[in-house]
């Protein structure tokens, strides 16, 4: 058995690589584990369980719940909710561990689970990999140690958590959003209703589009992976602004009131000035990774704001962030961590953030999004080469040199092995997209001449 546990949780097509029997397994041998690592040791465990509105997430909260209870953990089940609101809720309650069920972006098929430690915390990689050892341990043959009579968990339902959730959201705004018109995208996802309502206790007047999740339909064309149906709404109805999550509503894209996509990195740099200004961005620091763009760092730079990279992943800023107490870090995709008011990317937070600050200052997203340029970036992936040679190859090292020296100041080449294909992706940035396409293709070569 490979190991389980990818970047984000483990996931898989559901009923097929995330079966009910893998997830009662697993939930079992997370209660077991937490309680050894002294999480809930002496006391009776409590564990908060959300899911998104996918079909499968039904069978598969059932499955989880079950192995929960079995185990002896009372369970607070809180129903569709977004990943960063159980994270919320399970710190909040004081609950032992939290349990999400999502495949975030993914397409309706697949889906994934999802644990928090106290206090609404991801896992470290070390639990997760002890998780699976006791997993792998007992599917051979080891049988459980089961509790019975009063030991069973008991299983109730919470429904106080969507509106307790929202009031954390609102309450922690710098201002309200009375006077703006905003379009919300929901990705007939986990957002659906949570996000709609703290917007509009906010004060902000609405249009709501892809809100009607039937358990077949999130990320069908729309959310923060198909901007185009929020573009035009935007448009349409001569909103502010629009706001997009995923799935699981713990990432944010925005569309200005042209039309125009605001990224990750973009709404990084509004957030970053707003924070300081408001004397809340701890050291004058903001966390993203090796992925943002050129022009962030350089907007950053410019502003007298440090900028810190990590590899990429969101778990990786995180890491950073809660190491050297930073207060804000993200990713240029949208996952937006806002340290001070959740444990995670949050879509929901960062769009209401990012809302606040274009009412405050009564300046237009395009306007505030201006601070900083995005520069041409190509990316090319180049499949069938040798990717562990990467970081050792001369002929490669002497390539990208080559590259760097002609893009000088003004231009950043990047080679990164995937982390899931055996394929090498080669990103370019360049003061023009001509540049820009034309490094690339060399450098792509360049790894198939060296790694092929």
């Amino acid at each position: 058995m490979g190991r389980l546990f990818g970047t984000d949780g483990v996931r898989g097509v559901a009923n097929a690589d995330l079966t009910a029997e893998l997830a009662l397994g697993l939930s079992v041998a997370a209660a077991h584990v937490l309680a050894e690592a002294g999480t809930f040791a002496g006391h009776r465990a409590t564990a908060v369980v959300g899911r998104d509105p996918r079909a499968s997430g039904e069978f598969l909260e059932a499955a989880v719940v079950a192995g929960l209870a079995s185990a002896g953990v009372d369970v607070l089940r809180v129903g569709v909710l977004p990943t960063p609101a159980v994270a919320h809720l399970t710190g909040a309650l004081g609950a032992d561990l939290g349990v999400m069920l999502s495949a975030s972006h993914n397409a309706m098929p697949d889906n994934g689970i999802k644990f928090f430690a106290r206090g609404g915390h991801k896992l470290a990689d070390e639990l997760e990999d002890r998780i699976e050892s006791v997993y792998a341990e007992h599917r051979t043959g080891a049988p459980w140690d089961r509790p019975t009579g009063a030991g069973v968990g008991r299983v109730r339902d919470y429904d106080e958590g969507l509106d307790q959730y929202v009031a954390h959201l609102v309450g922690v705004l710098p201002n309200r959003l009375d006077g703006l018109k905003i379009v919300l995208d929901e990705a007939h996802g986990a957002a659906s209703r949570v996000s709609p309502e703290a917007f509009a206790r906010a004060g902000a007047e609405l249009v709501t589009i892809g809100a009607v999740p039937d358990g077949l339909n999130i990320n069908d064309g729309c959310g923060s992976t198909h901007l185009d149906l929020l573009k035009a709404a935007v448009v349409e109805h001569g909103a502010d602004l629009g706001i997009a999550h995923d799935g699981d509503a713990d990432r944010c894209l925005a569309v200005d009131h042209t039309g125009a996509e605001v990224d990750g990195d973009q709404i990084l740099a509004v957030l970053a000035l707003a924070m300081r200004e408001r004397e809340a961005l701890r050291s004058d620091t903001v966390v993203a990774t090796v992925m943002s763009n050129l022009g962030f760092k350089l907007a950053m730079e410019r502003e007298g704001i440090r900028f810190v990279q990590t590899g990429v992943g969101d778990r990786y800023v995180l890491e950073e962030m809660k190491e050297h107490g930073y207060a804000l870090g993200g990713e240029q995709s949208g996952h937006v961590i806002i340290l001070d008011h959740a444990t995670t990317g949050d879509g929901t937070l960062t769009g209401l953030m990012l809302a606040a600050r274009v009412a405050q200052t009564g300046r237009t997203l395009r306007d505030l999004a201006s601070v900083m340029e995005r520069l041409p970036q190509v990316l090319v992936n180049v499949p069938d080469v040798d990717k562990s040679r990467v970081s050792t190859s001369a002929e490669l090292a002497a390539a990208v040199s080559e590259a760097e020296r002609e893009l000088g100041s003004t231009g950043r080449v990047l080679l990164r092995p995937s982390g899931t294909e055996p394929l090498v992706r080669v990103m370019v940035e360049a003061a023009d997209i001509e540049q820009a396409q034309s490094v690339a293709g060399r450098l792509a070569d360049s790894v198939k001449s060296a790694l092929g």
